[in-house]
């Protein structure tokens, strides 16, 4: 995120000494991507931020995926998963590929452990629930419908203020609005859907004492996503002052514009981030189309390079009865299927002005596998609810009206 931040004590010029009152040297050190040629940002530390005592190895909740074959679409329940109360080491895997993974927990109020991911960012959707997340940049808060970004091997805690769902996907890049939002220079353009003021990053430092202080990080070794416990001789929690362009931040999804058209506009109008071979969207409540002739439901198509995954977290979904989609559902409607709304839906939905729902969609360029905790709460009735009928049934119609924003 190319939006300068300066929190903290730092020094006039960077590169140079940074003092403390009593005349020791604070340790600088540079966060930077993509080999220092992008984003970075210089954090001075009262400790070395290397010295680490102990190494081990953290194992990991089940990384296992199951790939789509037969290929089909599928409903995944995720309210009836059930998960340990852990912000990090809760998340059961419900979705992935080798670009991004995306796991659901519902926790307790107990803080997570010390964590930091060393695959890529985070982009968190709180369903529910409030609370912070402590970072090596300070603290952010964060509520219902918030996106909390935490930059790729940013030392961090969750602190839920009360129990709260959280829906991570976790990519193996790094996480931006999307790159036609931008100025060549980073800054957010007139036509973006939101700006750098709906972005919340820390505004002060957070400072915390401690020797021999234990860190998660999940981590690549031989191809595989897994974890090692380093215990380091300092707190991380050191941070004096920082400065620079890259740090965690919040986004609320009611701080996003949508955009509307006389006809059905397409997903890219409702983006909000992108990774490397995947993309955010949000559809949120909004004004439909306003053609004499407009037919508010989309469309069925056929997104031919990737798999949708849409999941349900407002709204009122009364009139979704036939597909079982409700909320806290999530549709992963793959690629080489064509898919869209039930087929009475579509003249039911002559005359709507506006629709209530809201659903985050993550849109993969690659096949999606389905993890241990998506197969757990799926849905086998799902796939043919479109024609009213599946193996094991010889006729149908459908089934009743059902909308949808996808």
């Amino acid at each position: 995120m190319a939006h300068y931040r300066r929190v903290g004590e730092v020094p006039p010029k960077r590169h140079t000494q940074h003092r403390a009152p009593d005349g020791s040297l604070y340790y600088e050190e540079l966060m930077g991507e993509e080999g220092f040629s992008s984003d970075s940002s210089l954090l001075y530390h009262r400790g070395v931020p290397s010295a680490i005592v102990a190494s081990e190895v953290w194992d990991l909740p089940d990384q296992a995926r199951t790939p789509n074959h037969p290929l089909m679409p599928r409903h995944l329940r995720l309210h009836d998963l059930r998960t340990d109360p852990d912000p990090v080491t809760g998340r059961r895997l419900v979705l992935g590929n080798n670009d991004v993974r995306i796991a659901y927990v519902v926790t307790g109020v107990d803080p997570s452990p010390l964590y930091r991911n060393a695959i890529g960012d985070e982009c968190v959707y709180v369903e529910s629930g409030s609370g912070s997340v402590e970072t090596v940049f300070g603290v952010l808060g964060y509520r219902a419908g918030d996106y909390v970004i935490v930059p790729r091997a940013t030392t961090h805690r969750w602190l839920p203020a009360e129990p709260c769902q959280l829906y991570a996907i976790e990519a193996n890049s790094h996480i931006a609005p999307p790159k036609r939002y931008l100025s060549r220079f980073g800054q957010l353009l007139e036509h973006a859907p939101y700006c750098e003021r709906d972005l919340y990053g820390p505004t002060g430092v957070h400072l915390v004492k401690g020797t021999d202080v234990e860190v998660l990080v999940k981590h690549r070794a031989g191809g595989q996503v897994v974890g090692s416990r380093l215990t380091y001789a300092t707190h991380p929690f050191d941070v004096v002052g920082w400065d620079g362009c890259l740090y965690p931040y919040t986004f609320n999804v009611e701080d996003y514009m949508p955009m509307t058209g006389k006809v059905h506009q397409p997903p890219p109008v409702h983006q909000v981030f992108e990774g490397h071979n995947f993309v955010v969207c949000n559809f949120l409540p909004r004004k439909v189309d306003y053609h004499e002739l407009s037919i508010p439901v989309p469309y069925y198509h056929s997104n031919v390079d990737s798999d949708e995954v849409m999941f349900y977290v407002g709204g009122d979904y009364e009139a979704r009865k036939g597909s079982g989609i409700g909320l806290g559902s999530i549709s992963l409607h793959p690629g080489g299927h064509p898919h869209g709304p039930q087929p009475s839906a579509i003249e039911a939905s002559l005359g709507v002005e506006y629709f209530e729902e809201s659903a985050v969609m993550v849109d993969t360029f690659a096949p999606l596998d389905l993890g241990e905790g998506g197969l757990a709460v799926e849905d086998p009735a799902y796939a043919w609810t479109w024609a009213g009928r599946g193996p094991d049934a010889s006729d149908g119609d459908g089934g009743p009206a059902v909308f949808s924003n996808s």
